[in-house]
């Protein structure tokens, strides 16, 4: 890619950052309140609906490329089905945001976006592993498929609790995604990826420090969702093995708090779909930790992420399956300093 390449995709990226700014803007006008309550991290009635802005740049992109840009598309049947299927489940989040429709409903609604995406085409059937070579996962990888897109789409929406926190983490994971999906001319993703970042980038101003609005579920359900997909994607990259780690690796904060989250209240015997403030940022936070300290933190995170997919770029087989390992220690030290914090506020179970 061309510097001069490079400098239109910024400034069509960042005419598109404006777009969102205006459409958040407008958001804020509209007054759709969330109103706090007990697990609220806010203490006042505050705008919500914010991901629209995303969506509408994300949306407005996506067609630009599709009419202009055959070289960044998807096979027809992929791209439709991912476009659709990403546009419901900004729909029924947003429909969501506005009517507080009970868990089953989003987590149906999600799997049927999942399911409209797989069913395009769009899953992953081969695994590229060092030593053992490629490995067909027939049926399996479509199921596997299906259980990533749900898990990553809700763990974006758990994860949106705290100003900045979700839209920063996934703006951050977007920019080097773009960055490892350029350097395997792997355009669609690329284009995607940036077009959320520029989405991101609109928004997040709004959002951080202070809260003139939140993102709400179109907004992280629609981010949990397209970078999901997007990791489907990024597992096709054909000259690095092992690719399908890619957006794991980015998403390492996340994916780490909502599996401990939730292996830790099915050990203590609580409902999974029960609402609760037991992530370990919420915990954090409730332990006295400022909370632009809290997001600061998992966008550091999802920093870590994207320096280590950038060293697996480029490292010799044998040591591909280590290096994803060297996201567990901050972890884990994350982890041991949360939970002083909660035992020193006097939180108990929290």
């Amino acid at each position: 890619m061309t510097l001069a390449a490079f400098l239109r995709h910024l400034a069509f990226a960042a005419s598109l950052g404006l777009v969102s700014a205006l459409v958040v803007a407008a958001m804020i006008s509209a007054r759709v309140l969330d109103v706090p309550n007990a697990r609220s991290a806010h203490a006042r009635p505050t705008p919500k609906g914010g991901g629209v802005g995303i969506v509408v740049a994300f949306m407005l992109g996506i067609t630009v490329l599709y009419g202009y840009a055959d070289f960044s598309r998807l096979a027809d049947p992929y791209f439709r089905g991912v476009i659709l299927a990403a546009l419901a489940i900004a729909v029924v989040a947003f429909l969501d945001d506005l009517k507080d429709w009970p868990f089953a409903v989003k987590l149906a609604a999600q799997t049927l976006a999942a399911l409209a995406a797989a069913g395009s085409g769009l899953y992953v059937r081969v695994l590229n592993l060092p030593y053992l070579g490629p490995v067909d996962l027939g049926g399996f990888g479509f199921a596997l498929s299906l259980a990533w897109v749900v898990f990553a789409t809700n763990a974006m929406n758990f994860i949106d609790g705290l100003n900045g926190l979700a839209a920063g983490t996934a703006l951050v994971a977007c920019l080097f995604l773009a960055w490892l999906a350029a350097a395997q001319a792997a355009w669609f993703v690329y284009f995607a990826a940036l077009l959320l970042a520029a989405g991101l980038a609109g928004f997040l101003p709004f959002n951080f420090p202070r809260a003139r609005i939140f993102m709400g579920d179109v907004g992280s359900q629609f981010c949990g969702f397209m970078l999901a997909v997007l990791g489907i994607a990024a597992a096709r990259f054909e000259t690095v093995e092992m690719s399908f780690l890619l957006v794991p690796c980015l998403l390492s904060g996340v994916l780490f708090d909502v599996a401990f989250t939730l292996g830790r209240r099915a050990a203590c015997g609580q409902r999974l779909t029960e609402a609760h403030r037991g992530h370990l940022y919420q915990v954090a936070h409730r332990a006295g930790m400022d909370a632009r300290i809290v997001a600061v933190l998992h966008w550091a995170f999802a920093a870590l992420g994207g320096v280590v997919c950038l060293l697996f770029v480029a490292a010799p087989s044998r040591f591909k399956p280590l290096l994803p390992l060297l996201l567990l220690p901050p972890q884990l030290v994350w982890l041991g300093l949360v939970v002083r914090r909660a035992r020193r506020a006097g939180l108990g179970r929290w």
